[in-house]
């Protein structure tokens, strides 16, 4: 596994947009909006994995690491 470039409030940030994703995800596709609901569904996925592996792809191609916060 990469080495950790997701820390501190960056971190818990993403674990709350992985949520609110997940709840406009599923009102959504209750909804008939089948777009959003993938759209916010892969936000939601994104921003899980993010949270629970500590670890961003596009922080590590722009060199950006918050596990100091």
């Amino acid at each position: 596994m990469p080495d950790a470039n997701v820390g501190g409030k960056d971190r818990l940030l993403r674990a709350v947009l992985a949520v609110v994703s997940t709840v406009v995800a599923v009102q959504a596709l209750r909804g008939g909006r089948r777009k959003l609901g993938a759209v916010a569904g892969l936000a939601a996925l994104g921003a899980g994995f993010n949270a629970v592996t500590s670890f961003c792809g596009l922080n590590a191609l722009l060199g950006i690491d918050t596990t100091d916060d």
